[in-house]
């Protein structure tokens, strides 16, 4: 078992979704949680098609500044694991590794954030109801 896959395991302890702390971060408006998961929808697929590249091509510096950005977004969301993701794929893109370490971190970023998305999006619909 690869580390990053030790670290997901570890990190599994950990809410998908800190709902305290993002309210805490947007004042209870939920206006504003509306714009941010609206915002979130759009970039968050542009960006991590962008970094599917990066880490296909080995490009080890655009992978690390894209992981920073999904990290920024996704600790705006309360995303914990999903933001702990991008963070060990930032990290991994820092110094010089092997690609398919870059592509399991990839992974499992991907597989925090689709399970992230499905979470805010039932919150949003309980308080428009």
């Amino acid at each position: 078992m690869g580390e990053t896959m030790k670290r997901n395991e570890e990190s599994n302890s950990q809410p998908v979704w800190n709902q305290a702390e993002l309210l805490e971060r947007v004042d209870d408006d939920q206006e504003l949680l509306r714009e941010l998961l609206t915002i979130f929808k759009e970039d968050y697929p542009r960006t991590v098609k962008i970094l599917e590249g990066a880490v296909a091509g080995g490009d080890l510096k655009s992978c690390a500044s894209l992981s920073h950005s999904l990290k920024g977004m996704l600790s705006n969301l309360g995303g914990t694991r999903a933001a702990a993701a991008a963070a060990e794929l930032e990290k991994l893109a820092s110094s010089p590794v092997e690609n398919h370490l870059l592509k399991e971190a990839l992974e499992v970023l991907q597989s925090e954030a689709a399970s992230l998305l499905p979470e805010l999006e039932a919150y949003m619909t309980e308080v428009r109801h």
